[in-house]
Protein backbone atom coordinates (compact mmCIF):
# COMPACT_ATOMS: atom_id res chain seq x y z
CA UNK A 1 0.00 0.00 0.00
CA UNK A 2 1.14 3.63 -1.04
CA UNK A 3 0.47 4.76 3.18
CA UNK A 4 3.48 4.10 5.45
CA UNK A 5 3.51 1.53 8.28
CA UNK A 6 6.18 2.75 10.32
CA UNK A 7 4.93 2.06 13.67
CA UNK A 8 3.98 -1.98 12.70
CA UNK A 9 7.92 -2.35 11.33
CA UNK A 10 9.03 -1.33 14.58
CA UNK A 11 7.03 -3.47 16.35
CA UNK A 12 7.74 -6.21 14.55
CA UNK A 13 11.32 -5.28 14.82
CA UNK A 14 11.12 -4.95 18.66
CA UNK A 15 9.69 -8.36 18.37
CA UNK A 16 12.14 -9.95 16.45
CA UNK A 17 14.61 -8.35 18.55
CA UNK A 18 12.99 -9.66 21.86
CA UNK A 19 12.41 -13.39 20.67
CA UNK A 20 14.43 -16.06 21.92
CA UNK A 21 16.04 -18.16 19.13
CA UNK A 22 18.03 -21.52 19.81
CA UNK A 23 21.47 -20.78 18.32
CA UNK A 24 22.69 -24.01 15.69
CA UNK A 25 26.37 -23.34 16.10
CA UNK A 26 28.66 -21.64 18.51
CA UNK A 27 30.62 -18.31 17.84
CA UNK A 28 33.07 -19.83 15.19
CA UNK A 29 30.48 -21.36 13.49
CA UNK A 30 32.02 -24.87 13.59
CA UNK A 31 29.56 -26.91 14.86
CA UNK A 32 27.43 -29.51 12.58
CA UNK A 33 24.13 -28.09 11.49
CA UNK A 34 21.26 -29.61 13.56
CA UNK A 35 19.75 -32.88 12.95
CA UNK A 36 16.96 -33.58 10.51
CA UNK A 37 13.61 -32.36 11.42
CA UNK A 38 15.05 -30.24 14.36
CA UNK A 39 14.24 -26.57 15.49
CA UNK A 40 15.58 -24.04 12.33
CA UNK A 41 16.06 -25.97 9.71
CA UNK A 42 14.15 -24.89 6.79
CA UNK A 43 12.75 -27.69 4.33
CA UNK A 44 13.07 -28.18 0.97
CA UNK A 45 10.19 -26.68 -0.81
CA UNK A 46 6.73 -28.62 -1.58
CA UNK A 47 5.15 -28.72 -5.15
CA UNK A 48 6.54 -28.30 -8.61
CA UNK A 49 4.33 -25.16 -9.69
CA UNK A 50 6.98 -22.79 -11.48
CA UNK A 51 6.83 -19.97 -8.90
CA UNK A 52 8.59 -22.17 -6.58
CA UNK A 53 11.78 -21.83 -8.14
CA UNK A 54 11.22 -18.44 -9.76
CA UNK A 55 13.09 -14.88 -9.49
CA UNK A 56 10.64 -12.11 -9.25
CA UNK A 57 10.90 -8.91 -10.32
CA UNK A 58 8.39 -6.03 -9.50
CA UNK A 59 7.70 -3.40 -11.98
CA UNK A 60 5.66 0.37 -11.47
CA UNK A 61 4.73 0.23 -15.31
CA UNK A 62 4.81 4.19 -14.92
CA UNK A 63 8.09 4.33 -13.83
CA UNK A 64 9.76 1.73 -15.97
CA UNK A 65 9.49 2.83 -19.69
CA UNK A 66 7.62 5.76 -21.50
CA UNK A 67 7.29 4.92 -25.26
CA UNK A 68 4.63 8.07 -26.55
CA UNK A 69 7.26 10.89 -24.70
CA UNK A 70 4.10 12.13 -22.12
CA UNK A 71 6.82 11.33 -19.24
CA UNK A 72 5.10 8.03 -18.07
CA UNK A 73 5.88 4.77 -18.20
CA UNK A 74 3.45 2.48 -19.97
CA UNK A 75 2.90 -1.30 -21.30
CA UNK A 76 4.40 -1.00 -24.79
CA UNK A 77 7.61 0.86 -23.44
CA UNK A 78 7.56 -2.08 -20.42
CA UNK A 79 7.53 -4.59 -24.14
CA UNK A 80 10.37 -2.78 -25.36
CA UNK A 81 12.67 -3.28 -22.31
CA UNK A 82 11.42 -7.47 -21.97
CA UNK A 83 14.93 -8.58 -22.99
CA UNK A 84 16.66 -6.93 -20.53
CA UNK A 85 14.88 -8.93 -17.99
CA UNK A 86 14.88 -12.13 -20.11
CA UNK A 87 15.63 -12.02 -23.46
CA UNK A 88 14.46 -15.92 -23.53
CA UNK A 89 17.86 -17.68 -24.57
CA UNK A 90 19.13 -19.40 -21.02
CA UNK A 91 22.78 -19.13 -22.77
CA UNK A 92 23.04 -15.76 -23.10
CA UNK A 93 24.62 -13.93 -19.51
CA UNK A 94 23.66 -10.46 -20.16
CA UNK A 95 20.08 -10.18 -19.66
CA UNK A 96 18.75 -10.06 -15.75
CA UNK A 97 17.52 -13.61 -16.08
CA UNK A 98 14.55 -13.31 -13.99
CA UNK A 99 11.38 -15.68 -14.74
CA UNK A 100 8.32 -13.66 -13.46
CA UNK A 101 7.22 -9.64 -13.30
CA UNK A 102 4.87 -8.83 -10.89
CA UNK A 103 2.94 -5.18 -11.86
CA UNK A 104 1.82 -2.58 -9.47
CA UNK A 105 -1.68 -2.01 -9.95
CA UNK A 106 -2.54 -1.61 -14.30
CA UNK A 107 -6.53 -0.79 -13.53
CA UNK A 108 -8.32 1.87 -14.05
CA UNK A 109 -7.70 4.91 -11.43
CA UNK A 110 -7.80 8.06 -10.53
CA UNK A 111 -3.84 8.66 -8.82
CA UNK A 112 -0.89 7.68 -9.86
CA UNK A 113 0.00 4.60 -7.64
CA UNK A 114 -3.34 3.06 -8.83
CA UNK A 115 -4.18 1.44 -5.45
CA UNK A 116 -7.56 3.49 -5.40
CA UNK A 117 -9.40 0.84 -8.81
CA UNK A 118 -12.11 2.68 -10.30
CA UNK A 119 -12.60 -0.35 -12.77
CA UNK A 120 -10.98 -3.81 -12.66
CA UNK A 121 -11.93 -4.90 -15.90
CA UNK A 122 -10.54 -1.92 -17.86
CA UNK A 123 -6.35 -1.14 -17.87
CA UNK A 124 -5.56 2.44 -17.33
CA UNK A 125 -5.39 4.53 -19.95
CA UNK A 126 -2.19 6.32 -19.08
CA UNK A 127 -0.45 2.49 -19.14
CA UNK A 128 -2.32 1.61 -22.85
CA UNK A 129 -5.20 -1.28 -24.00
CA UNK A 130 -5.89 -4.20 -23.30
CA UNK A 131 -4.38 -5.09 -26.27
CA UNK A 132 -1.19 -3.93 -25.28
CA UNK A 133 -1.42 -6.00 -21.95
CA UNK A 134 -1.96 -9.09 -23.57
CA UNK A 135 0.71 -8.48 -25.70
CA UNK A 136 2.71 -8.03 -22.72
CA UNK A 137 1.53 -11.36 -21.83
CA UNK A 138 2.30 -13.11 -25.21
CA UNK A 139 5.79 -11.47 -25.59
CA UNK A 140 6.86 -12.51 -21.85
CA UNK A 141 5.98 -15.59 -22.12
CA UNK A 142 7.61 -16.41 -25.28
CA UNK A 143 10.66 -15.36 -23.43
CA UNK A 144 9.87 -18.27 -20.85
CA UNK A 145 8.45 -15.31 -18.18
CA UNK A 146 5.41 -15.23 -16.13
CA UNK A 147 3.41 -12.31 -15.24
CA UNK A 148 1.29 -11.80 -12.14
CA UNK A 149 -0.47 -8.55 -11.69
CA UNK A 150 -1.77 -6.72 -8.45
CA UNK A 151 -5.30 -7.53 -7.42
CA UNK A 152 -6.25 -4.83 -5.04
CA UNK A 153 -9.73 -6.77 -3.49
CA UNK A 154 -9.17 -5.28 0.36
CA UNK A 155 -10.70 -1.64 -0.97
CA UNK A 156 -11.42 -0.21 -4.24
CA UNK A 157 -11.78 3.24 -5.28
CA UNK A 158 -14.36 5.62 -4.21
CA UNK A 159 -14.76 6.37 -7.38
CA UNK A 160 -15.97 2.73 -8.37
CA UNK A 161 -19.25 2.35 -9.34
CA UNK A 162 -19.98 -0.36 -7.31
CA UNK A 163 -19.15 2.10 -4.47
CA UNK A 164 -20.88 4.79 -6.31
CA UNK A 165 -24.03 2.89 -6.29
CA UNK A 166 -23.74 1.54 -2.81
CA UNK A 167 -23.36 4.72 -1.32
CA UNK A 168 -26.67 5.88 -2.77
CA UNK A 169 -29.43 4.47 -0.72
CA UNK A 170 -29.58 2.19 2.04
CA UNK A 171 -31.78 -0.17 0.25
CA UNK A 172 -29.08 -0.18 -2.85
CA UNK A 173 -28.60 -3.54 -4.14
CA UNK A 174 -24.59 -3.10 -3.54
CA UNK A 175 -25.18 -1.44 -0.03
CA UNK A 176 -23.59 -4.80 1.49
CA UNK A 177 -20.14 -4.31 -1.13
CA UNK A 178 -19.52 -2.30 1.36
CA UNK A 179 -19.00 -1.86 5.34
CA UNK A 180 -21.46 0.49 6.80
CA UNK A 181 -22.96 1.79 10.03
CA UNK A 182 -24.71 4.59 11.80
CA UNK A 183 -22.00 5.83 13.24
CA UNK A 184 -18.08 6.41 13.61
CA UNK A 185 -17.37 3.27 15.87
CA UNK A 186 -13.58 4.93 16.38
CA UNK A 187 -11.50 2.15 15.13
CA UNK A 188 -7.91 2.57 15.01
CA UNK A 189 -5.86 1.83 12.19
CA UNK A 190 -4.79 -1.35 13.05
CA UNK A 191 -0.95 -1.71 12.24
CA UNK A 192 -0.70 1.90 14.44
CA UNK A 193 -2.37 1.78 17.65
CA UNK A 194 -1.69 5.75 17.95
CA UNK A 195 -3.03 7.03 15.04
CA UNK A 196 -5.49 9.54 14.75
CA UNK A 197 -6.46 8.75 11.44
CA UNK A 198 -10.19 8.20 10.96
CA UNK A 199 -11.06 4.67 9.61
CA UNK A 200 -14.65 5.35 9.58
CA UNK A 201 -15.96 8.00 6.97
CA UNK A 202 -19.24 9.89 6.88
CA UNK A 203 -21.30 9.76 3.42
CA UNK A 204 -24.90 10.34 2.92
CA UNK A 205 -25.91 10.05 6.51
CA UNK A 206 -24.08 7.19 7.37
CA UNK A 207 -20.29 6.19 8.00
CA UNK A 208 -18.81 3.32 5.82
CA UNK A 209 -15.08 2.08 6.74
CA UNK A 210 -12.18 2.63 4.85
CA UNK A 211 -9.00 1.22 7.17
CA UNK A 212 -6.22 3.08 4.59
CA UNK A 213 -8.25 6.41 4.02
CA UNK A 214 -11.80 7.69 2.86
CA UNK A 215 -10.55 7.18 -0.89
CA UNK A 216 -10.46 3.88 -0.50
CA UNK A 217 -13.72 2.33 1.14
CA UNK A 218 -13.06 -1.76 2.10
CA UNK A 219 -14.63 -3.86 0.20
CA UNK A 220 -17.47 -6.03 2.07
CA UNK A 221 -16.34 -9.95 1.45
CA UNK A 222 -18.80 -11.69 3.68
CA UNK A 223 -20.97 -11.01 0.40
CA UNK A 224 -22.02 -13.77 -1.83
CA UNK A 225 -22.59 -11.78 -4.54
CA UNK A 226 -19.46 -9.88 -4.06
CA UNK A 227 -16.90 -12.76 -3.68
CA UNK A 228 -18.76 -14.54 -7.05
CA UNK A 229 -17.64 -11.35 -8.41
CA UNK A 230 -13.93 -11.09 -7.26
CA UNK A 231 -14.33 -14.79 -8.36
CA UNK A 232 -15.52 -13.93 -12.00
CA UNK A 233 -12.70 -11.23 -12.09
CA UNK A 234 -9.70 -13.46 -11.09
CA UNK A 235 -11.15 -16.05 -14.02
CA UNK A 236 -11.14 -13.18 -16.54
CA UNK A 237 -8.09 -11.83 -16.10
CA UNK A 238 -6.52 -15.81 -15.96
CA UNK A 239 -7.59 -15.91 -19.25
CA UNK A 240 -6.69 -12.61 -20.51
CA UNK A 241 -2.81 -14.17 -19.66
CA UNK A 242 -2.07 -13.19 -16.13
CA UNK A 243 -0.24 -15.94 -14.17
CA UNK A 244 -1.55 -15.18 -11.43
CA UNK A 245 -1.75 -12.11 -8.64
CA UNK A 246 -0.66 -10.12 -5.94
CA UNK A 247 -2.92 -9.47 -2.99
CA UNK A 248 -2.94 -5.91 -1.35
CA UNK A 249 -3.66 -5.62 2.43
CA UNK A 250 -4.58 -9.42 2.57
CA UNK A 251 -4.24 -9.36 6.26
CA UNK A 252 -6.59 -6.62 6.96
CA UNK A 253 -9.17 -8.24 4.30
CA UNK A 254 -12.51 -8.90 6.60
CA UNK A 255 -13.35 -7.47 9.73
CA UNK A 256 -14.93 -8.54 12.94
CA UNK A 257 -15.02 -5.71 15.14
CA UNK A 258 -12.54 -3.13 16.09
CA UNK A 259 -8.72 -3.50 17.39
CA UNK A 260 -8.04 -7.50 17.01
CA UNK A 261 -11.35 -7.71 14.67
CA UNK A 262 -9.59 -6.02 11.74
CA UNK A 263 -6.69 -7.76 10.61
CA UNK A 264 -6.08 -11.93 10.77
CA UNK A 265 -9.56 -12.84 11.50
CA UNK A 266 -10.70 -16.60 10.47
CA UNK A 267 -12.64 -15.16 8.03
CA UNK A 268 -9.70 -13.43 6.02
CA UNK A 269 -8.34 -16.93 5.92
CA UNK A 270 -11.54 -18.49 4.96
CA UNK A 271 -12.07 -16.21 2.14
CA UNK A 272 -8.02 -16.42 0.60
CA UNK A 273 -8.42 -20.68 0.86
CA UNK A 274 -11.93 -19.98 -0.98
CA UNK A 275 -9.93 -17.81 -3.79
CA UNK A 276 -6.97 -20.10 -3.95
CA UNK A 277 -8.97 -22.61 -4.38
CA UNK A 278 -11.20 -21.42 -7.11
CA UNK A 279 -7.60 -19.98 -9.04
CA UNK A 280 -6.24 -23.89 -9.03
CA UNK A 281 -9.89 -25.13 -10.86
CA UNK A 282 -9.11 -22.51 -13.68
CA UNK A 283 -5.36 -22.21 -13.39
CA UNK A 284 -3.68 -25.32 -12.01
CA UNK A 285 0.09 -23.22 -11.65
CA UNK A 286 -1.50 -20.03 -11.23
CA UNK A 287 -0.18 -18.63 -7.87
CA UNK A 288 -1.08 -16.00 -5.50
CA UNK A 289 0.99 -13.76 -3.17
CA UNK A 290 0.06 -12.16 -0.12
CA UNK A 291 0.63 -9.33 1.29
CA UNK A 292 1.06 -9.42 5.37
CA UNK A 293 3.02 -7.25 7.18
CA UNK A 294 3.09 -8.86 10.39
CA UNK A 295 5.45 -10.79 12.30
CA UNK A 296 6.72 -14.64 11.84
CA UNK A 297 4.49 -16.78 13.21
CA UNK A 298 1.55 -14.62 12.06
CA UNK A 299 2.81 -15.12 8.14
CA UNK A 300 2.98 -18.54 8.62
CA UNK A 301 -0.34 -18.57 9.01
CA UNK A 302 -1.04 -17.32 5.52
CA UNK A 303 0.23 -20.62 4.18
CA UNK A 304 -2.58 -23.07 5.33
CA UNK A 305 -2.84 -26.95 5.99
CA UNK A 306 -0.53 -28.23 4.18
CA UNK A 307 -1.80 -31.57 4.41
CA UNK A 308 -3.76 -31.58 1.05
CA UNK A 309 -2.12 -29.17 -1.00
CA UNK A 310 1.73 -29.36 -1.04
CA UNK A 311 3.08 -26.00 0.17
CA UNK A 312 -0.37 -24.75 1.89
CA UNK A 313 -4.05 -24.49 0.51
CA UNK A 314 -4.12 -20.70 1.31
CA UNK A 315 -1.69 -18.60 -0.03
CA UNK A 316 1.53 -20.22 -1.83
CA UNK A 317 3.92 -17.35 -1.36
CA UNK A 318 3.78 -14.82 1.74
CA UNK A 319 6.20 -11.82 1.18
CA UNK A 320 9.09 -11.97 4.07
CA UNK A 321 8.73 -8.62 5.57
CA UNK A 322 10.48 -9.76 9.40
CA UNK A 323 13.37 -11.31 7.26
CA UNK A 324 14.13 -8.15 4.83
CA UNK A 325 14.17 -5.87 8.52
CA UNK A 326 16.84 -8.14 9.55
CA UNK A 327 18.95 -8.52 6.46
CA UNK A 328 19.22 -4.68 6.71
CA UNK A 329 19.60 -4.36 10.27
CA UNK A 330 22.79 -7.09 10.03
CA UNK A 331 24.28 -5.49 6.65
CA UNK A 332 24.13 -2.18 8.69
CA UNK A 333 25.76 -3.47 12.42
CA UNK A 334 28.31 -5.80 10.75
CA UNK A 335 26.68 -8.58 12.06
CA UNK A 336 25.41 -11.52 10.65
CA UNK A 337 23.63 -13.03 13.84
CA UNK A 338 20.89 -10.97 13.21
CA UNK A 339 20.04 -13.20 9.87
CA UNK A 340 20.99 -16.64 11.31
CA UNK A 341 18.37 -16.27 14.27
CA UNK A 342 15.76 -14.90 11.96
CA UNK A 343 16.51 -17.90 9.38
CA UNK A 344 16.22 -20.41 12.76
CA UNK A 345 12.51 -18.95 13.67
CA UNK A 346 11.36 -19.19 10.42
CA UNK A 347 12.59 -23.02 10.14
CA UNK A 348 10.99 -23.11 13.67
CA UNK A 349 7.11 -21.74 12.60
CA UNK A 350 6.82 -22.17 8.85
CA UNK A 351 4.91 -25.33 7.89
CA UNK A 352 7.44 -27.70 6.59
CA UNK A 353 7.37 -27.79 2.51
CA UNK A 354 6.29 -23.90 2.06
CA UNK A 355 8.23 -21.54 -0.28
CA UNK A 356 9.01 -17.56 1.12
CA UNK A 357 8.97 -14.79 -1.05
CA UNK A 358 12.28 -12.98 0.34
CA UNK A 359 12.61 -9.45 -0.42
CA UNK A 360 15.32 -6.59 0.17
CA UNK A 361 12.56 -3.37 -0.63
CA UNK A 362 9.43 -2.88 -2.33
CA UNK A 363 7.41 0.35 -3.44
CA UNK A 364 6.17 0.73 -0.04
CA UNK A 365 9.88 1.28 1.77
CA UNK A 366 12.74 3.03 1.89
CA UNK A 367 15.13 1.62 -0.83
CA UNK A 368 17.85 -0.79 -0.17
CA UNK A 369 20.63 1.32 -1.41
CA UNK A 370 19.82 4.32 0.91
CA UNK A 371 18.62 1.88 3.86
CA UNK A 372 22.52 0.71 3.34
CA UNK A 373 23.62 4.52 3.34
CA UNK A 374 25.13 4.00 -0.42
CA UNK A 375 27.65 1.85 0.90
CA UNK A 376 28.95 -0.42 -2.06
CA UNK A 377 29.84 -3.55 0.08
CA UNK A 378 26.66 -3.54 2.01
CA UNK A 379 24.70 -3.50 -1.33
CA UNK A 380 26.81 -6.37 -2.83
CA UNK A 381 25.67 -8.44 0.42
CA UNK A 382 22.54 -7.70 0.29
CA UNK A 383 22.56 -8.81 -3.18
CA UNK A 384 24.08 -12.34 -2.90
CA UNK A 385 21.55 -13.03 0.33
CA UNK A 386 18.62 -12.48 -1.12
CA UNK A 387 19.72 -14.45 -4.14
CA UNK A 388 21.01 -17.48 -2.09
CA UNK A 389 17.87 -18.18 0.32
CA UNK A 390 15.50 -20.36 0.31
CA UNK A 391 12.33 -19.65 -1.32
CA UNK A 392 11.08 -17.12 -4.56
CA UNK A 393 13.10 -14.06 -3.82
CA UNK A 394 11.52 -10.80 -5.53
CA UNK A 395 13.45 -7.84 -6.81
CA UNK A 396 12.75 -4.61 -6.92
CA UNK A 397 13.15 -2.36 -10.20
CA UNK A 398 15.91 -0.70 -10.18
CA UNK A 399 18.06 -2.45 -7.06
CA UNK A 400 19.93 -4.34 -9.42
CA UNK A 401 21.85 -0.92 -10.13
CA UNK A 402 21.35 0.39 -6.84
CA UNK A 403 18.69 3.11 -7.35
CA UNK A 404 17.95 5.56 -4.07
CA UNK A 405 15.61 6.99 -2.96
CA UNK A 406 14.35 10.25 -4.25
CA UNK A 407 14.87 13.69 -2.69
CA UNK A 408 11.62 13.89 -1.27
CA UNK A 409 9.89 12.53 1.58
CA UNK A 410 7.14 10.92 0.06
CA UNK A 411 6.09 7.79 -1.43
CA UNK A 412 6.31 8.48 -5.22
CA UNK A 413 10.33 8.97 -3.85
CA UNK A 414 10.24 5.09 -3.53
CA UNK A 415 9.03 4.84 -7.19
CA UNK A 416 11.28 7.38 -9.40
CA UNK A 417 11.92 6.87 -12.90
CA UNK A 418 14.02 3.83 -14.10
CA UNK A 419 17.79 5.16 -14.86
CA UNK A 420 18.20 3.70 -18.32
CA UNK A 421 21.45 6.02 -18.99
CA UNK A 422 23.06 8.67 -17.09
CA UNK A 423 21.31 11.82 -19.44
CA UNK A 424 18.95 14.02 -18.40
CA UNK A 425 16.07 12.12 -19.34
CA UNK A 426 17.17 8.49 -18.10
CA UNK A 427 16.63 6.93 -21.27
CA UNK A 428 13.15 6.78 -20.29
CA UNK A 429 11.24 9.03 -21.83
CA UNK A 430 11.62 11.74 -24.35
CA UNK A 431 9.46 14.22 -22.63
CA UNK A 432 9.50 15.33 -18.85
CA UNK A 433 9.30 12.72 -16.72
CA UNK A 434 6.28 12.39 -14.69
CA UNK A 435 8.98 12.37 -11.51
CA UNK A 436 12.23 13.27 -11.11
CA UNK A 437 15.28 10.90 -10.77
CA UNK A 438 16.61 9.63 -7.84
CA UNK A 439 20.12 11.00 -6.79
CA UNK A 440 23.14 8.92 -8.70
CA UNK A 441 21.18 8.23 -12.05
CA UNK A 442 24.07 10.61 -13.94
CA UNK A 443 27.07 9.39 -12.14
CA UNK A 444 26.81 5.30 -12.32
CA UNK A 445 23.50 4.23 -10.84
CA UNK A 446 22.15 3.67 -14.46
CA UNK A 447 21.76 0.06 -16.87
CA UNK A 448 24.15 1.96 -19.28
CA UNK A 449 26.69 2.56 -16.86
CA UNK A 450 27.25 -0.35 -15.02
CA UNK A 451 26.50 -3.12 -18.23
CA UNK A 452 30.04 -3.81 -19.63
CA UNK A 453 31.07 -3.86 -16.06
CA UNK A 454 32.51 -6.89 -14.34
CA UNK A 455 32.64 -5.83 -10.97
CA UNK A 456 29.21 -3.74 -11.38
CA UNK A 457 26.37 -4.35 -8.71
CA UNK A 458 24.24 -4.67 -12.02
CA UNK A 459 26.85 -7.40 -12.92
CA UNK A 460 26.15 -9.29 -9.53
CA UNK A 461 22.64 -9.72 -9.96
CA UNK A 462 23.08 -11.53 -13.38
CA UNK A 463 25.31 -13.45 -12.50
CA UNK A 464 24.09 -14.27 -8.96
CA UNK A 465 20.50 -15.09 -10.54
CA UNK A 466 21.92 -17.67 -13.07
CA UNK A 467 24.08 -19.15 -10.58
CA UNK A 468 20.89 -19.55 -8.93
CA UNK A 469 18.87 -20.43 -11.71
CA UNK A 470 21.46 -23.12 -12.47
CA UNK A 471 21.30 -25.04 -9.13
CA UNK A 472 18.23 -26.99 -8.34
CA UNK A 473 19.72 -27.11 -4.92
CA UNK A 474 19.46 -23.11 -4.88
CA UNK A 475 16.49 -22.74 -6.13
CA UNK A 476 14.42 -25.36 -4.59
CA UNK A 477 16.41 -26.71 -1.71
CA UNK A 478 16.33 -26.64 1.88
CA UNK A 479 18.94 -24.26 4.34
CA UNK A 480 20.51 -25.36 7.89
CA UNK A 481 22.51 -22.44 9.64
CA UNK A 482 25.66 -22.80 10.52
CA UNK A 483 26.55 -19.88 11.86
CA UNK A 484 25.59 -18.30 15.59
CA UNK A 485 22.46 -16.57 16.38
CA UNK A 486 23.23 -14.75 18.86
CA UNK A 487 26.31 -12.26 19.93
CA UNK A 488 28.43 -11.21 17.10
CA UNK A 489 28.75 -13.00 13.99
CA UNK A 490 30.92 -11.52 10.84
CA UNK A 491 29.79 -13.99 8.94
CA UNK A 492 26.48 -15.83 7.81
CA UNK A 493 26.96 -19.61 6.87
CA UNK A 494 24.29 -21.79 5.67
CA UNK A 495 24.13 -24.79 3.90
CA UNK A 496 21.16 -25.44 1.14
CA UNK A 497 20.12 -29.07 0.90
CA UNK A 498 18.38 -31.13 -1.62
CA UNK A 499 18.40 -34.70 -1.54
CA UNK A 500 21.87 -35.93 -0.88
CA UNK A 501 22.86 -32.58 -2.34
CA UNK A 502 24.92 -30.02 -0.46
CA UNK A 503 25.55 -26.43 -1.18
CA UNK A 504 27.57 -24.48 0.85
CA UNK A 505 26.66 -20.62 0.70
CA UNK A 506 28.87 -18.55 3.17
CA UNK A 507 29.01 -14.51 3.30
CA UNK A 508 31.34 -12.00 4.93
CA UNK A 509 28.91 -9.34 5.90
CA UNK A 510 31.97 -6.93 7.58
CA UNK A 511 34.79 -4.72 5.38
CA UNK A 512 37.67 -7.22 7.41
CA UNK A 513 38.44 -10.33 6.15
CA UNK A 514 37.34 -13.00 7.67
CA UNK A 515 38.25 -17.01 7.91
CA UNK A 516 35.71 -19.17 8.32
CA UNK A 517 34.53 -22.70 9.23
CA UNK A 518 35.02 -25.31 10.41
CA UNK A 519 32.27 -26.96 8.93
CA UNK A 520 31.25 -30.55 9.91
CA UNK A 521 29.54 -31.31 6.57
CA UNK A 522 30.30 -34.40 4.65
CA UNK A 523 32.28 -34.17 1.23
CA UNK A 524 35.73 -34.55 -0.20
CA UNK A 525 35.98 -31.68 -2.93
CA UNK A 526 33.94 -28.59 -3.54
CA UNK A 527 32.88 -27.60 -6.51
CA UNK A 528 32.71 -23.54 -7.51
CA UNK A 529 29.19 -22.31 -7.92
CA UNK A 530 30.32 -18.25 -6.99
CA UNK A 531 33.37 -16.77 -5.81
CA UNK A 532 34.10 -12.80 -5.60
CA UNK A 533 37.70 -12.37 -5.89
CA UNK A 534 39.72 -13.00 -3.09
CA UNK A 535 38.21 -15.76 -1.54
CA UNK A 536 40.26 -18.33 -0.74
CA UNK A 537 39.75 -22.20 -1.40
CA UNK A 538 37.59 -23.97 0.95
CA UNK A 539 39.54 -26.98 2.00
CA UNK A 540 38.82 -29.50 3.69
CA UNK A 541 40.44 -30.37 7.10
CA UNK A 542 40.15 -33.31 9.70
CA UNK A 543 37.62 -30.80 11.33
CA UNK A 544 35.74 -29.63 9.00
CA UNK A 545 35.53 -27.50 5.67
CA UNK A 546 37.43 -24.26 6.22
CA UNK A 547 38.22 -20.74 4.01
CA UNK A 548 39.08 -17.27 3.93
CA UNK A 549 36.70 -14.32 2.77
CA UNK A 550 37.40 -10.93 2.40
CA UNK A 551 35.37 -8.00 3.56
CA UNK A 552 31.80 -8.39 1.93
CA UNK A 553 32.56 -11.17 0.30
CA UNK A 554 30.41 -14.86 -0.88
CA UNK A 555 31.36 -17.98 -1.29
CA UNK A 556 28.99 -20.83 -3.06
CA UNK A 557 30.28 -24.26 -3.52
CA UNK A 558 28.84 -27.59 -4.03
CA UNK A 559 30.05 -30.23 -2.29
CA UNK A 560 30.93 -33.45 -3.68
CA UNK A 561 31.73 -36.96 -2.43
Amino acid sequence: MPHTRLLLLLAALTWTACATNPSSGDPAGGRPPPPSGSQGEIEPVAGTEWYRKAVFYEVFVRSFQDSNGDGKGDLPGLISRLDYLNDGNPETQDDLGVDALWLMPVFASPSYHGYDVVDYERINPDYGTLEDFERLCEEAHRRGMRIIIDFVINHSGVQHPWFVESASSPSSPKRDWYVWGPRDPGWKQPWDMFSTAPTWHQKNGAYYYGVFWGGMPDLNMRTPALREEVKRLASLWLARGVDGFRLDAARYLIETGGGAGQYDTAETHAFWKELAAHVRQVKPDAVLVGENWSTTPIIATYYGDTGGVPGGDELPLNFNFPLSEQILAGLNADNAAFIAAKLVEMGGVYPAGISDAPILTNHDMVRVATQLGGNGGRKANAAALLLTLPGTPFLYYGEEVGMTNGTTSNDEAKRTPMPWDGTPKGGFTTGTPWFGFSPGHASGSSVAAQTDVAESLLSRYRKLIHVRQASEVLSRGGLQVLSATTGRAPSLAFVRLLGDEQVLVVHNVTDSSVSVGPYNLPGSKAEVLFEDRGVGTLTRASNGWQATLPGRATGIWRLQP
